[in-house]
């Protein structure tokens, strides 16, 4: 009785896929909490909350720094980065997150910056209240 053995060639993936979903848990879990880290003292609104995942955060500081998602940027920088964001994903809104203690018209500026960059699609960020704003 002559018995040969071949070998096994094939490749065990179930130790990958439970790696990838325990991966993947992970990030379900923690990007919620990565989305919108500058701490903005917004102004209390009557209004829907709004799905901030969908798109840019644009957010100002009480100290008038401006960031893109968690990144500061100067606002000569403002309008190359938001036309690098534009062009890499078209048509996906920009949320603008701004302190209550900002000046109007640094925040007016901001938004003249978005809009000359083409920006069409954006959103007004206010802190969700059921109270009538006082």
């Amino acid at each position: 009785m002559n018995l040969e053995r071949k070998s096994l060639s094939e490749i065990n993936v179930t130790p990958f896929v439970d790696v990838v979903l325990v991966l993947l848990v992970i990030f379900m879990l923690t990007a919620p909490f990565i989305q919108g880290a500058v701490d903005v003292d917004l102004p209390r609104a009557e209004a829907k909350e709004v799905d901030l995942k969908e798109g840019l955060i644009v957010s100002i500081s009480k100290e008038e720094r401006v960031y893109l998602d968690r990144e500061i940027v100067p606002l000569p920088d403002l309008e190359y980065k938001l036309s690098i964001f534009k062009d890499a994903f078209p048509g996906r809104p920009v949320f603008l997150r701004a302190d209550k203690e900002v000046r109007y018209g640094f925040v007016v500026r901001v938004i003249s910056i978005l809009k000359k960059v083409g920006i069409e699609n954006l959103g007004l960020v206010a802190d969700f209240t059921e109270e009538p704003a006082r």
